[in-house]
């Protein structure tokens, strides 16, 4: 102990300089000193020993000798050192192991080594040029984007160190002078750097990223004795982990790691600072306390040895997660780095940023919920969850900050992408007018799935709704985007953290929802939709039809929409009707759609699945059949245009529903229309009012009448049941949501609905709409297609129908009038029969009346073989489906019923046939 105590004033002249420098070049005393001086231990105090060897106790347990001439030469050797002549230590090792020169007389012929040096010093300066290689020199690395990463070039390895620098062994050394060697290596490995006589494994590559962010293992040079080796050894695992930390925070505080590793690396940075401030306490009391021994420095350093255990295994979590210590990773890269990797290129920038090309980097909501399972999992340490609970709040600030401002301004700030909201910048606002699957409202801010942290699983719809209402919100001016919120909770910690969330859900969906039912007037913009797509009231729309028929009658191709369209504007402007109070009837346009509304319909129904972001109508991109036949009847429809935000109720999803509903309301109007036109016909033209000397030919125009009254009710009792038992009650069901107050169906006075509830209603009463209306059944409009198909051919064929009668009825042939008609009546028909003498040949494929009265009879009964066939399918369809899907067909089944009724499969009963 008394040498040690000498030798003080030796460790606080040195601490200085040993921290600055290099260890490795101090070992230069230590080289020069055992051989000379180590016969006599322990007996110097010579206060000039200060500058004999920076090395504290190794000097005073090692090399005590107190010549004068020591002195000296540790002097001529510090000159040495000092005019840099550096080689003069590798050329006194090649002359000892040729020893050819021999030893100068003025110096001991016990040091015969350093003789020959100090003679060969002036005679060989320039011989040996390959010995001066080893000048380690310290450099800048490059910048890097973590600005205040390391970037001091790594030290040359200690065992690649010359001989002469090479430290006395250990075995050669006393226990106390040992033990005093050891403590000072400590500190500098402590701080990542090698000792004399600790140094780096052969297995660790400081220059191999992947090995300094897993740390340095250490080995101890052989000869230390057992009872420091055990305590040195446990001691060595703080400063692997403090190595690690190191290069994680320096790699995990680039850019691409996102803000919150950013914030993560500051507050492990402050840890491992007051780690550095521990090392030079330590420093400082192993120079001026007598009595620190390695004992003491490994019970100071325990607590924080835990500390930096913990900090080092939760890296190599997120090491593991980025895949930085495997060779490849373990998990695709994300696919939605796709978009910013375009920002990225548009801005010029690289395709992937850094060094993570392919890898998955670990940030934002993944990081946090690391830490918090972490926390989870040291919960029974106090240590541990205090270290933990302090990362946690320190890393969830940015996180924090970013959820706030999406809270209460609508605005997403993350230019790393670690948000749990993602918003995809390529879907823009004007997209609205051409999207049919509300791609802005679903697609443009979606939540990502796997980087939600545990502390928002719960609540990340609210935080998704709640950006997405006051993000619309603020585009219509309605957000104040300057204003700080005030007072909103930092950390997940924070007991206020639901109530924020939960708050700005209920304030951005009140905000938006009087927006919309307020500024914008929805339920004014709905019924205006209902006026115009579900004729209610048709006043307006029948006096459009009988000005447009003439115009419509033509083949689509040929149809002036602009003509339409005035006489539309004008029918719409026309006093007395409602719609001519309506104030948004200057959003209704003329269109014409070529494709037929069954096989829209049908081309809908077949799709089985579509991939996410394709849209469901049009299909542009695929081929399109238009219908040869389609007149401006069948193809016209109505478009309708709102503006944002209300365009996001009423998208161009829901007007697409509303255009097919209307399409098949209109067929039905439009197919009534054409039977009235046939019962018209029947009442007023004389071939069909005269009453026939031949029975045939009554038991016919009957059967004609029947198919006739039986095809009226088929398409009124359908328009009925669509109008009335469908779209009326679901539609008095949405307008009664929309007119709820909050609170008003429990009580609560919180709010009952959504927009995004709202929205959902919207869809969801016209998909029922559809559904009601048979129009989402592949089967069922199959058979209606063939129904109104029926219908219609036999209403267009009505004139034919009349023509062959009269050529039939013999009492219409010749030039005498019956006795069963009238004058009035027989001029009338003499007079329509001279107008069509000229056109009509006379000659007929069936010139016998018998002959053409029985093909008349075949051609009807296959009409109601084709009406009552089809409609028993479609009946018995609807009892099926309305057991299985939808109970409103029940009604529609005992209505149509009736027009079937007194009818066979084949149509006509065989009594009638058989007296037919």
């Amino acid at each position: 102990m008394s040498s040690r105590v000498s030798n003080y004033s030796e460790r606080r002249t040195n601490g200085t300089s040993d921290n600055d420098a290099n260890p490795r070049p101090r070992a230069t005393g230590h080289n020069h000193n055992p051989r000379g001086s180590q016969p006599d231990p322990r007996t110097t105090r010579s206060p000039q020993s200060a500058f004999i060897n920076p090395a504290h106790k190794r000097t005073a347990s090692g090399n005590p000798r107190p010549a004068s001439k020591s002195f000296e030469e540790r002097r001529t050797e510090r000159t040495t050192v000092t005019t840099k002549e550096k080689l003069m230590s590798r050329t006194r090792s090649a002359e000892r192991r040729s020893k050819e020169a021999p030893a100068p007389e003025k110096w001991k012929p016990k040091e015969p080594v350093k003789s020959r040096q100090s003679d060969t010093k002036p005679r060989e300066p320039k011989p040996e040029p390959p010995p001066a290689t080893w000048d380690p020199v310290a450099s800048l690395t490059p910048h890097t984007s973590a600005p205040l990463a390391i970037r001091v070039s790594i030290p040359p390895l200690a065992s690649e160190a010359p001989l002469s620098l090479q430290p006395q062994p250990l075995h050669e050394l006393s226990l106390e002078a040992q033990e005093a060697a050891i403590i000072e290596d400590l500190l500098f490995v402590f701080m990542g750097y090698e000792g004399q006589y600790i140094r780096y494994s052969f297995s660790y590559d400081p220059n191999e990223e992947r090995d300094r962010l897993a740390g340095p293992e250490f080995k101890i040079l052989p000869g230390l004795d057992p009872s420091l080796q055990d305590l040195t050894a446990s001691m060595l695992k703080m400063a692997t982990h403090y190595s690690a930390l190191e290069t994680f925070v320096d790699v995990q505080s680039r850019e691409e790691f996102g803000a919150v590793n950013h914030a993560l690396c500051a507050a492990i940075r402050k840890y491992l600072q007051d780690y550095l401030i521990m090392v030079a306490q330590l420093e400082t009391q192993f120079l001026t306390n007598d009595t620190f021994t390695l004992h003491l420095l490994n019970v100071h350093t325990l607590p924080t040895s835990q500390m930096m255990f913990q900090l080092y295994s939760l890296a190599h979590e997120f090491l593991k997660r980025n895949a930085l210590l495997d060779d490849e990773s373990s998990e695709d890269s994300d696919p939605d780095d796709i978009e910013n990797i375009l920002e990225n290129l548009k801005r010029g920038g690289d395709l992937v940023p850094g060094n993570m090309t392919g890898k998955k980097v670990c940030k934002g909501g993944v990081v946090i919920g690391l830490i918090t399972m972490r926390l989870e999992t040291m919960s029974g340490d106090p240590a541990a969850r205090s270290l933990l609970i302090s990362l946690l709040r320190d890393a969830s600030r940015p996180y924090m900050a970013m959820l706030n401002e999406w809270l209460h301004h609508g605005e997403i700030r993350d230019p790393h992408s670690e948000f749990l909201v993602k918003e995809q910048k390529s879907i823009r606002r004007d997209r609205l007018e051409q999207d049919y699957t509300d791609d802005y409202w679903d697609r443009r801010y979606t939540i990502r799935e796997h980087d939600i942290p545990p502390q928002l699983q719960g609540v990340k719809d609210k935080v998704l709704l709640a950006g997405k209402y006051l993000n619309v919100v603020r585009e219509c001016g309605g957000v104040d985007v300057g204003e700080v919120a005030q007072d909103v909770p930092k950390s997940f910690d924070d007991p206020r953290f639901l109530d924020n969330v939960n708050n700005a859900y209920a304030h951005a969906n009140e905000s938006l929802m009087k927006l919309l039912l307020t500024t914008h007037a929805l339920p004014t913009r709905l019924r205006s939709l209902k006026h115009y797509f579900f004729l209610d009231p048709s006043d307006y729309f029948t006096y459009f039809m009988e000005l447009s028929a003439s115009e419509l009658r033509k083949p689509v191709k040929s149809v002036n929409i602009v003509k339409l369209q005035s006489l539309l504007d004008l029918v719409l402007r026309q006093p007395g009707s409602i719609v001519s109070m309506d104030p948004f009837k200057e959003d209704v346009h003329i269109e014409m759609n070529e494709v037929g509304l069954i096989k829209m319909l049908q081309r809908v129904v077949n799709i089985t699945g579509i991939e996410q972001g394709e849209a469901l109508q049009p299909l542009s991109n695929q081929p399109i059949e238009n219908d040869k036949n389609a007149v401006g009847f069948t193809s016209l429809q109505l478009d309708y245009t709102v503006p944002f935000p209300v365009s996001l109720v009423i998208s161009r999803k829901t007007v697409w529903r509303y255009q097919a509903l209307f399409r098949y309301l209109l067929s039905l109007r439009y197919l009534e229309s054409q039977l009235s036109t046939t019962w018209q016909t029947h009442n007023t033209g004389v071939v069909w009012c005269h009453k026939s000397s031949v029975r045939r030919i009554e038991i016919w125009k009957r059967r004609v009448w029947t198919l006739r009254a039986r095809m009226v009710v088929f398409v009124q009792q359908l328009l009925y049941f669509c109008t009335l038992e469908v779209i009326e009650p679901n539609w008095q069901s949405l307008m009664s949501r929309l007119k709820a107050k909050d609170g008003s169906i429990d009580g609560s006075g919180k709010p009952d609905r959504t927009v995004d509830e709202l929205m959902q209603d919207h869809v969801d009463f016209l998909d029922t709409c559809l559904k009601g209306c048979m129009l989402t059944n592949g089967k069922l409009i199959r058979i209606h297609s063939k129904l109104m198909q029926t219908c219609t051919v036999f209403a267009a064929h009505m004139n034919w129908l009349s023509r062959e009668l009269e050529k039939s009825d013999p009492d219409l042939i010749g030039p005498i009038k019956p006795p069963n008609m009238t004058d009035k009546e027989w001029k009338r028909f003499q007079t329509v029969k001279s107008q069509k003498s000229h056109n009509d040949s006379g000659n007929s494929t069936l010139q016998d009346e018998e002959a053409r009265l029985n093909h008349l009879f075949e051609i009807i009964k296959n009409w109601e073989k084709n009406f009552s066939r089809h409609l028993q399918i479609l009946l018995d369809a609807l009892n099926h489906y309305a057991a299985t899907e939808t109970v409103v067909l029940l009604s529609l089944c005992a209505r149509l019923a009736t027009a079937n009724q007194g009818t066979e499969y084949a149509g006509l009963r065989p009594e009638e046939d058989a007296a037919a």
